[in-house]
């Protein structure tokens, strides 16, 4: 009989030294008989990692492993799980547990769950608190665990599993594809994803940065217009009316950010949805009505997604060929990759491989 698993990862235990992150054992959830336990091989480095470290977000529970954007092999299944078994390759995003039972579960949006359980730095009922996937090893209930496509690299396939299906799911919903029109505010980890998925649905994409040292690189993306917004204040003119669908992926916005005139580029009943999530002090800023008037602008939110949508991105991502620009770093050095996208060095994304043994 196999050793039970130690589970141990990369843990915040000083808030005030956030990126010095130390090796520390840790409870998992209590094995039940729908839940498949997870050898972790890789695990990306999301933007929610880093204001939960830094306490942006609110208080930690101390110590803290963070992670959500994981891929490895099943190595145990309970005895009621059907769509796994050992050795299969799977994923798990940022979700990892809700009710099952209420009408949004049964209608596949379990991500909007009013109990749901976050992959860490929330609780199971019984008071376990959930680690992350800078980690060995990790639990989770067959709902949210994903088949990860023999044609998609594991390491390609980890950040999918939260930045991809942030954006994906919005661009799904709201009919991204052949003659719509998407721009995509702010292009780092969320928004060169909403580029690559946007163009593997089919529409034409704007995408929208301040840096110019981006541009070249959004253009091989596949975006079919790239505007830098620091050369043009009047760039919303041309792009009047223009967009169906406005994603925006920025966690940082400042008073004097012109929201109402990117919403002004929407045509009429066009769509701004925000996914990206500033740190709790941060507010939008402001508008006024007048500013949703003339094209009957909505304005909306996204929570990362279902599993339903999430196996659907993963199969068109194998088909399609879709591939994230990521930097992969051992696990060990999680705290740098955490530091350099805190000063935006990343491109596009950090994604760890194992090192734990």
């Amino acid at each position: 009989m196999s050793q039970p698993v130690r589970f141990k990862g990369y843990a915040l235990v000083d808030p005030h030294n956030w990126a010095d992150l130390q090796i520390r054992e840790f409870k998992p959830k209590s094995f039940q008989p729908e839940d498949v336990e997870i050898a972790i091989t890789h695990c990306g480095v999301c933007g929610s990692d880093l204001h939960t470290v830094s306490q942006g977000w609110g208080e930690s529970k101390l110590p803290l492993v963070v992670g959500h954007e994981i891929v490895g092999t099943v190595t145990r299944i309970g005895d009621k799980v059907s769509e796994f078994k050992p050795g299969d390759r799977v994923g798990v995003g940022a979700q990892i547990g809700s009710c099952l039972s209420c009408k949004r579960c049964k209608l596949d949006y379990e991500n909007y769950c009013p109990e749901s359980i976050d992959t860490y730095n929330s609780e199971y009922p019984d008071g376990v608190v959930t680690q992350g996937g800078y980690s060995n090893a990790i639990r989770a209930h067959q709902r949210f665990v994903f088949p990860i496509p023999n044609e998609l690299e594991s390491r390609h396939a980890a950040s999918m599993l939260c930045a991809g299906l942030t954006v994906y799911s919005p661009l799904k919903t709201y009919g991204a594809g052949p003659g719509k029109a998407v721009g995509i505010m702010g292009i780092g980890g969320l928004g060169h994803y909403a580029v690559l998925f946007a163009k593997a649905l089919g529409a034409e994409v704007y995408a929208f940065t301040h840096d110019a040292s981006k541009v070249d690189d959004i253009k091989k993306m596949g975006a079919d217009h790239v505007i830098n917004t620091s050369e043009r204040k009047d760039f919303h003119k041309d792009l009047y009316g223009s967009l169906d669908i406005l994603i925006s992926t920025r966690d940082t916005y400042s008073p004097e950010t012109p929201l109402g005139e990117y919403l002004s580029m929407l045509f009429v009943h066009g769509k701004f949805i925000s996914v990206g999530i500033p740190n709790a002090d941060n507010p939008f800023p402001s508008i006024h009505p007048f500013d949703l008037m003339p094209n009957g602008a909505l304005l909306g939110g996204s929570h990362i997604g279902s599993k339903k949508e999430c196996v659907e991105m993963l199969e068109l991502a194998a088909k399609s060929g879709v591939k994230p620009w990521i930097e992969e770093l051992p696990m060990k050095d999680a705290g740098i990759a955490l530091k350099n996208l805190y000063k935006n060095k990343v491109r596009y994304r950090y994604v760890l491989t194992q090192d734990l043994v």
